[in-house]
């Protein structure tokens, strides 16, 4: 087996950098080694083609909502892609060893396929919890077929109060709500930890979807059993009701402090300069359609959730047939539900869709397909296809009376870097990912896709 790696400047963009196999584990249990045996992937792990006869109908506004999140978010992208504007780098991954998958999990193992006689049953370590690593439990908010949001619980001050927060790989702060004037959900009661150090230096963030405000702040903050004494993070005042509508309570950014608008170190990163974890990498698992079951790693790969690495991103391929070329920079986004893409790009991989078209109705950016079409649907890692599951890609009928139903890609439009996609949970729900400080990350087939 052959080993890729490339390496690249990253900001908060996120990049499949690295090629390795690694075998998926069935049967994990809490044990202290967990039996399993190789599941039989093919095509790098692509669903069969899949027609679309029995799906519900297209709800517009949270799609709506976030189309025009997303392009608040991004704004600035093209300046960042440049490097200007971003915080200094502090190089926290320094001193950590270049992570690698477990060696145990390579042998016998392909990219393309897995054979299972061949692989035979290994014995597989649990991960490591309290000596360097620790896992978030995610809870997925749903509406109709959408999974909106993944959010999970941290603690915060002396008295360990719980938060549920949002998990963002697309944005770099960490705030909660203390004596907010409008907020609805659990605030933290700063008043219940004697290490809380408030400021007066203001903060405000713009999600496009909405809102917060407040004061820079100092805290302990934890995820389980590893945490950050002094961790900065917005202590929010005020809300816009957009933000109020969601069941978590604040937000946390997982992606580079070089644009976080605190100007400090992330908590992820304060981790890796304290040395809390064993590795400078964190895992994400998101669930399809399923509250419980999504999990954010940190400082730890999870073997019982993927199978194989792949690298970085090319363009789009419709039943193996691959788009014209686009040679785009991806973002990995976690807090963005679908995948965006310039319009030109857009346009290109419906084409190669009989029967799309733009669907004008819901505005720009939309595209509708005949529903009882089957084909299969993939974004093309260094030259190798990567499936989005059927069931992700496809948003729903337009009405009752219609056969077309509508894409889970939608076009960013004009004012955007043309050569900027982002890719959200509508890839990941199929896709386990590691992220790696050091400016890697991996894509290996879901535990989702069985």
């Amino acid at each position: 087996m052959s080993l890729l790696c490339f390496s690249t400047q990253v900001y908060f963009f996120v990049f499949g950098l690295s090629a390795y196999a690694i075998p998926i584990q069935d049967g994990a249990t809490p044990v202290s080694h967990r039996r399993a045996a190789q599941a039989q992937f093919t095509t790098s792990g692509n669903p069969a083609m899949q027609n679309f006869t029995n799906v519900g109908f297209f709800s517009p506004e949270d799609v709506t909502k976030e189309l025009k999140s997303v392009m608040v978010k991004y704004a600035n992208a093209d300046k960042v892609l440049a490097g200007v504007g971003l915080h200094p780098d502090t190089h926290p991954e320094r001193g950590y060893p270049k992570f690698t998958p477990p060696s145990f999990l390579m042998s016998g193992a392909t990219q393309s396929s897995f054979d299972e006689s061949a692989a035979g049953i290994i014995d597989v370590p649990p991960v490591a919890a309290g000596s360097g690593a620790v896992q978030m439990p995610l809870t997925d908010e749903i509406s109709g077929s959408l999974d909106i949001l993944y959010y999970g619980p941290m603690h915060f001050g002396t008295n360990q109060t719980k938060m549920q927060i949002d998990v963002d790989t697309g944005s770099a702060d960490l705030w909660v709500p203390v004596q907010c004037r409008n907020c609805v959900q659990e605030q933290y009661d700063t008043g219940q930890s004697s290490t809380y150090v408030p400021s007066k230096s203001k903060c405000k963030i713009t999600y496009g979807v909405g809102q917060v405000a407040g004061t820079l702040a100092q805290d302990s903050v934890s995820v389980g059993p590893v945490g950050v004494n002094n961790q900065t993070f917005c202590a929010i005042h005020k809300v816009s009701e957009d933000l109020n509508e969601e069941p978590n309570s604040g937000l946390l950014g997982l992606a580079f402090g070089s644009i976080a608008q605190s100007g400090k170190p992330t908590f992820f990163e304060n981790l890796l300069a304290e040395k809390k974890l064993s590795s400078s990498i964190f895992s994400v698992h998101l669930t399809r359609l399923s509250e419980r079951g999504s999990e954010v790693c940190f400082g730890c790969f999870d073997p019982t959730r993927a199978t194989y690495w792949s690298i970085a991103m090319d363009g789009l391929s419709v039943n193996g047939t691959q788009s014209p070329p686009a040679n785009l920079t991806a973002a990995v986004d976690t807090g963005t539900s679908l995948i965006y893409l310039p319009t030109d790009v857009a346009t290109d991989f419906y084409g190669m869709i009989p029967g799309s078209a733009a669907a004008v109705q819901y505005g720009a950016g939309f595209y509708t397909f005949p529903c009882d079409t089957p084909f299969s649907v993939s974004l093309v890692l260094g030259g190798q296809a990567y499936s989005v599951h059927p069931a992700d890609f496809n948003l729903g009928r337009t009405d009752d009376d219609s056969s077309d139903c509508v894409g889970g890609i939608l076009a960013l439009g004009n004012g955007f870097p043309p050569d900027l996609a982002i890719i959200g949970d509508e890839f990941l729900k199929s896709w386990y990912s590691v992220f790696d400080y050091s400016g890697r990350v991996g894509f290996a087939p879901s535990v989702n896709n069985k």
